[in-house]
């Protein structure tokens, strides 16, 4: 008989197996796979994004999904907790752009490391290639015990699922905990890929112009019902073969996904803003000091370098304009040229699917979480953290910070519940 089992090696299910052993709690570590901390070895491409240390209000705002659940947890373990934990075992880390934090190595392998050999040194018994089948609660429906796909009945007094969601499914995350969830009466809510490339019928799309091509310091929107700004995220922005990814992308994708499903429409509305920090009046005074300063050439050559010359050239034939000098210029074709540089339309038509998200939107729902301890309110002794839960985040160390503060939360607490 254990005190705690946690399922899943991942980032919250290390933090909760840590902090449950920390605790004084006889604590099994489950994995289905053959390599413990998976996922946590990819994140922040191979460099590990371990925290954000952003301040806590800002923390929140970057978790758009349910980030506000999370401010008892954050009492009790937050991100300069996460920041003392690591260096406190010898991993140091440093502070890049947005307040994201890596190991100064760059290497996650050094964060999975020190983890396992934690959870090791503390005395965890570790099972990989254990396959969990179900959960097995008592008639007043508390939790009773973890069955493995063998056979194997293991008893516990409290048990932590961090098994993730479905995103990144080569590294583990393939839903198996939702079915076990539900079995102890919890609602699974809407699960969506987010943090995802987005898809766009353009024709430019289709035909590849743009491939390849990286906007920097850009702003792009989702527009809703009658073409109302729903959200804009500034930064930047990455034109693929099927549509758009880099960082402004992702974040937009829940959007794109909430309100194709909302308008019930084929198409959802995006749009660029290639000067967010100019208004249309400076805008249209710059240009046209570069006209002015260029009478003699075409429009083409004046404004070569203000925008990547294949967007320009793309802009241009849009308009049927550019070739002229520039002292012949229309002022309609002028004027929508402008327009088209502070609103460049897209059409998004969704987003690429779970195994190429970053995160998993929806899970269980956190109206059935005890806040304060990750514990479940349809069954006692039985912990969630991580993906798991309807709570996701923006890319830069929001969901990690998430994954190992619910997981220190429900690990502590499942060990006080047991011990």
């Amino acid at each position: 008989m254990y005190d705690v089992i946690v399922i899943g090696g991942g980032p919250s299910g290390l933090m909760a197996t840590l902090a449950s052993l920390q605790a004084g709690a006889k604590t099994l570590l489950l994995d289905k796979g053959s390599k413990l901390g998976r996922k946590l070895a990819i994140s922040g491409g191979g460099r590990c994004n371990v925290t954000n240390r952003k301040p806590l209000e800002e923390l929140v705002q970057s978790i758009p999904g349910n980030g506000r659940f999370l401010y008892s947890a954050f009492s009790q373990f937050n991100n300069e907790s996460i920041i003392e934990l690591f260096e406190g075992f010898g991993v140091a880390l440093k502070e890049e752009d947005n307040g994201r934090m890596f190991p100064v190595s760059d290497k996650a392998a050094d964060v999975v490391r020190v983890l396992i050999d934690q959870i090791r040194q503390h005395g965890a018994e570790i099972q990989i290639n254990a396959e969990v089948a179900t959960l097995e609660f008592h008639p007043d429906g508390s939790f009773a015990a973890v069955l493995l796909a063998d056979g194997t009945r293991l008893e516990a007094k409290s048990c932590v699922v961090a098994v993730g969601g479905q995103s990144v499914p080569h590294t583990g995350s393939t839903g198996d905990g939702y079915p076990w969830a539900q079995k102890a009466g919890h609602t699974i809510t809407e699960l969506f890929p987010t943090e995802v490339p987005i898809l766009l019928n353009d024709l430019f799309i289709q035909e590849k112009t743009l491939q390849g091509l990286s906007l920097r310091d850009v702003a792009l929107t989702v527009h809703g019902k009658k073409d109302k700004p729903i959200k804009t995220h500034t930064g930047d922005l990455l034109f693929t073969h099927f549509g758009l990814s880099g960082p402004i992308a992702l974040r937009c994708s829940q959007y794109t996904i909430k309100e194709r499903k909302r308008s019930g429409e084929r198409v959802v509305h995006l749009s660029i803003d290639l000067f967010p920090e100019e208004s249309i009046g400076a805008l249209t005074e710059r240009f046209q000091a570069a006209l002015s300063a260029n009478p003699k050439k075409t429009v083409r050559n004046a404004l070569k370098g203000f925008v990547p010359e294949r967007l320009l050239d793309l802009l241009f034939a849009r308009i049927g304009f550019g070739d002229e000098v520039c002292t012949q210029i229309k002022k309609q074709d002028f004027t929508e040229f402008l327009a088209t540089l502070k609103r460049f339309p897209l059409q998004a038509i969704g987003t690429l699917d779970f195994d190429k998200a970053f995160v998993t939107g929806g899970g269980v729902s956190i109206k059935e979480i005890q806040p304060k301890t990750m514990m479940s309110k349809k069954a006692d002794g039985l912990f969630f953290a991580g993906e798991i839960l309807d709570i996701h985040g923006y890319t830069g160390g929001y969901n990690i910070t998430a994954a190992f503060v619910t997981g220190h939360c429900a690990g502590t607490n499942a060990a006080l519940t047991a011990t």
